[in-house]
């Protein structure tokens, strides 16, 4: 009797500014909407739905994959979970279903704040605070780490949304994905390579240029589930990605230096019915595996953060 009722997907926060609408999930400080004078900008999900993956999710202390769940940090060995067995991987970092608590909030933005503790396989304590805030320009999304432990800790971070550019799927939409690089990746577990040119990779059936998006083309039947990098800029050291439905509207997301690599995924499922429905667009601050790699990871100190930042907004 009395007892109030929490969705499955946690504590739900809902931001207005003009024509945008968003609904935050404190479960993976999660998007769990974006509309733009109603129309959805991301694949969304249900306030009392279990969050379909990392649909929307804030992926903290790494983003991607640890192969095999095995690293080696300041000589000492570490084994963190297999959450994805299939293919034997540590996906998308520690967070995705803790509960943030909200810190503060007002009709256009929130903070939300969780700890991620030491714990077996990553044996460092971090303070995370996630900020989205809607304004005239779109959502704005922020991510910040305080390392709150003695040691030093490797840290990476992105965020989870499924892109929508309009009616139809993901084949239906036009790409534009300024990048000139990609890592290549081996086709059972997605696990690194090696980089090469975005116009000269050649997986499986896929032709030569089909992960090169410079020039706006349809992404068509293109399987996509890559990180790339070495992108293009504006003035401002801002990098973004384009994505347009037939009739010219659309959905854009921007992010600064803090983030040097982007994951793109097609979100291939084996149901038909929820296959491609969004193009998963992930800004990085490091590469899947960097645990293990190095490139570009960041290493806290104790007492030092690291924050990064990104922005989704409406086209046309």
């Amino acid at each position: 009797m009395g007892r109030v009722s929490i969705p499955l997907s946690g504590t739900p926060i809902d931001l207005a500014n003009g024509d945008y609408r968003a609904s935050i999930a404190s479960i993976g400080a999660s998007l769990r909407s974006l509309t733009y004078a109603g129309r959805d900008l991301v694949v969304p999900f249900d306030a009392d739905e279990l969050r379909p993956a990392f649909r929307g999710a804030t992926l903290v202390p790494w983003p991607n994959r640890i192969v095999d769940g095995r690293y080696s940090f300041d000589g000492v060995q570490q084994q963190v979970p297999l959450t994805e067995p299939e293919r034997g991987n540590a996906l998308h970092g520690l967070a995705a279903w803790l509960d943030y608590e909200v810190r503060d909030r007002g009709d256009d933005f929130v903070e939300l704040a969780a700890t991620i503790q030491a714990q077996q396989g990553y044996p460092h304590r971090l303070d995370v605070t996630v900020l989205f805030r809607l304004g005239d320009d779109g959502l704005y999304s922020a991510v910040t780490a305080r390392n709150t432990g003695e040691d030093a800790a490797p840290f990476g971070t992105a965020p989870h949304p499924y892109l929508v550019a309009g009616d139809g799927r993901v084949d239906d939409w036009t790409l534009t994905l300024p990048a000139d690089r990609v890592l290549a990746v081996t086709p059972d577990r997605l696990a690194p390579i090696g980089l090469a040119d975005v116009d000269g990779l050649v997986e499986g059936t896929q032709r030569a240029g089909a992960f090169d998006f410079r020039t706006p083309r349809r992404i068509d039947d293109v399987f996509i589930d890559h990180a790339f990098t070495g992108l293009a800029r504006d003035a401002d050291g801002v990098a973004s990605v384009l994505l347009t439905a037939h009739d010219g509207h659309g959905v854009t997301m921007r992010w600064d230096a803090a983030c040097p690599w982007v994951q793109v995924h097609t979100a291939d499922q084996p149901d038909p019915e929820r296959s491609r429905l969004g193009l998963a667009v992930e800004p990085m601050t490091c590469p899947p595996d960097a645990f293990n790699s190095g490139i570009d990871l960041i290493v806290l100190q104790p007492g030092e953060s690291t924050t990064a930042g990104w922005t989704i907004a409406a086209v046309g």
